[in-house]
This record gives structure tokens, C-alpha cells and sequence, in this order.
């Protein structure tokens, strides 16, 4: 069997057009026509006909048939209902861009193979309008999120937590997003707020608990010190989260990305403007592992 990489240079080469290619993705050949000439990519043998070599990119990259057929398609979404199986957390829907009724119709499908669902980045109005059609949801106006859970209550992991750390009061949307999410993924969180370094003093009061935390996730603007200030102070992880909060040299958070980018700090990771959506699970996923073991 060949190689993903065998795949794309025959596709570069004209060996193998696009549609062959998609068809080796989904594991199935497509016959030709009678009296068409050699399949690109088949080969002859002395000992018999044409064998195609072309791989099967499903088993290449370890999918099973189970896993590349299991997608809902809604016409204007493809959902991928193997992705918690896969991943260890479904789908989740980015709310920026769609109507009301495309959040509410994926949400709804969702709802039927999952016992979670979160939609991010809803509007108050957009979520007013969501929630009008898909019944059983919460809208965490801070955080800009929906969720439905099938239990009342998430069963969170036992062992440690995830701390979200937060700089100032107008960071609060998106570190309010990181915890929802982590809490979401069955972490427990603890949350330090309007701690930023104008007052380092406030930080420190709450140092045995960040030190106690599997991740740290920190949320800042304006120059964005507090993610290097933390990552000095503990042993864990540091996901760093920019926010664009800040005066005209901030750039939209860019300022804020660069100096989080530049940190000497060791253990600092950092994710893009306003990400807290990227964070928060990022450290869910840290967290679980770290939990199991």
C-alpha cells in the first residue's frame, strides 16, 4: 500500500485526478467504463491483470469504514458524529457566521448522538432566536456560549483542576469561555479574576492555588506581563490567552499576542486573540491525561 505522500505526487503529477483521489479517501474504487484504457495509478503485473497500488487513505492515516461514513450532512453542514469518539469531546459549533436556525438545526442533531453540546461565539439576540427553536439549552451571556447537557449535572473528573486566571474585569468574556469550555470537557476550575500586575499583590494572595493546578490558563490584555509573571511562579503548564483589550497601540490584541509570543517565562504556551475557546480546551484535554495517570 502507498503512502499519503505517494497520493498527492500522483495528483500533482496528473497521475490521478481529484476525483480518484476523494474515492481512495472514502475506500471505494470507481469501475470504468467498458473498453476504457488502465486506471491512473494501476499496474501491471507478469503474472496477471492490472492491480491498482493506489492506497486506501482511510486506513493509511488509521480511520476505520465505520468512522469515515458516520457524517450527517444538513445540506449546509457536515456533522462528524465520530469526533468525541475520536477526539475525547464532540463537534462544537462556532456561532459567528450562522443563522439561528443552522445553530439550532446542527445543536438538535447533535443532541441525538452526544450526551454535550456547545455552541460558541451566540450573541445575546442570536441566542434568544436559538433558543426559541431548540429546547433544554443554557446561554452563558459572559462567556457567549449555548450549551445542553443530557444530564443536569456533568460528571467532572476526579483529581486535579485547571485555574483560569484573569487580568481584568474587561478580559472577563474570554476567560469566561476558557473555563466554560474546560468545565465542559469535565474539568473542575477554579477561577482567579482581576488579578493583573497593576496589583501583583492580588496574584499572590491566590498562589497555593494556582501551584495546585494541573494547567493554568491566563487571560490578559493591554501588554499582556501576567502570563510571564505566572509562568515564573509554577510548575504547570501556562496556556496564555491575548486578549484585543487595550488603547490604540494595542493593535487589537496584537501587541498583547507578540509580547505573550516573546515571554522568558518557561512553559508558556500561547494561543491566538481572544482564543479562550482554544485554551479552555486545550487545558481540559491536559487536564484529563493528567488525571488518569
Amino acid at each position: 500500500m502507498m503512502d499519503l505522500e505517494r497520493v498527492l505526487k500522483l495528483v500533482q503529477a496528473g497521475e490521478l485526478s481529484i476525483e480518484e483521489a476523494m474515492l481512495q479517501l472514502g475506500g471505494t474504487a470507481k469501475s470504468s467504463p467498458p473498453g476504457a484504457g488502465p486506471k491512473a495509478g494501476a499496474l501491471k503485473t507478469d503474472s496477471g491483470p492490472e492491480t491498482d497500488a493506489r492506497p486506501n487513505i482511510s486506513q493509511t492515516i488509521g480511520l476505520s469504514g465505520a468512522e469515515t461514513d458516520n457524517v450527517d450532512d444538513l445540506g449546509f453542514a457536515q456533522l462528524d458524529l465520530n469526533r468525541e469518539k475520536r477526539t475525547g469531546f464532540p463537534e462544537v459549533i462556532y456561532g459567528e457566521g450562522k443563522t439561528p436556525e443552522q445553530i439550532a438545526s446542527i445543536m438538535q442533531r447533535l443532541m441525538q448522538h452526544t450526551d454535550r453540546v456547545l455552541a460558541t461565539r451566540i450573541e445575546p439576540a442570536k441566542a434568544q432566536a436559538v433558543m426559541a427553536i431548540a429546547q433544554g439549552l443554557v446561554y452563558h451571556e459572559t462567556a457567549r456560549c449555548l450549551t445542553w447537557f443530557k444530564q443536569p449535572q456533568l460528571k467532572k473528573q476526579s483529581g486535579g483542576y485547571i485555574a483560569v486566571v484573569c487580568a481584568g474585569t474587561s478580559d472577563l468574556p474570554v476567560a469566561e469561555e476558557a473555563a466554560l469550555v474546560a468545565e465542559c470537557t469535565g474539568s473542575r476550575v477554579e477561577k482567579i479574576y482581576d488579578v493583573g500586575v497593576a496589583g501583583l499583590h492580588r496574584l499572590l494572595r491566590r498562589l497555593p492555588v494556582l501551584r495546585e493546578a494541573n494547567v493554568v490558563i491566563v487571560v490578559a490584555g493591554m501588554e499582556g506581563a501576567l502570563a510571564s509573571v505566572v509562568g515564573g511562579l509554577v510548575s504547570s503548564p501556562v496556556i496564555a490567552v491575548p486578549t484585543s483589550v487595550g488603547y490604540g497601540a494595542n493593535l487589537g490584541g496584537v501587541a498583547t499576542l507578540l509580547a505573550m509570543l516573546n515571554s522568558c517565562a518557561t512553559g508558556v504556551t500561547v494561543v491566538n486573540i481572544d482564543n479562550g475557546f482554544g485554551a479552555g480546551y486545550t487545558a481540559g484535554m491536559i487536564n484529563r491525561k493528567m488525571s488518569k495517570e
